[in-house]
């Protein structure tokens, strides 16, 4: 499995329905309210072989709310 972050910027006022509904999806691991340029910071898993840009168009970009994302890969959990 590889683990990486996507940072979430949503519609104002959305935050809350945004980080419900990634819940309800039940498709990330963790999902923290942040400061900054972002409102959001969820943390994903998929095999090995799955596309981490297909998962985050298709699954995660799709929820009613969001306005823009910006997906941070990992390498090694120290």
């Amino acid at each position: 499995m590889k683990a990486f972050f996507v940072q979430i910027k949503c519609d104002l006022g959305k935050a809350y329905d945004v980080a419900s509904a990634l819940a309800d999806a039940e498709i990330a691991s963790e999902i923290y309210s942040t400061a900054g340029n972002y409102d959001l910071l969820a943390k994903f898993y998929v095999e090995d072989e799955e596309d981490i840009g297909h998962f985050v168009n298709e699954k995660v970009q799709i929820l009613p709310g969001i306005k823009d994302t910006f997906t941070v890969v990992t390498f090694r959990a120290f």
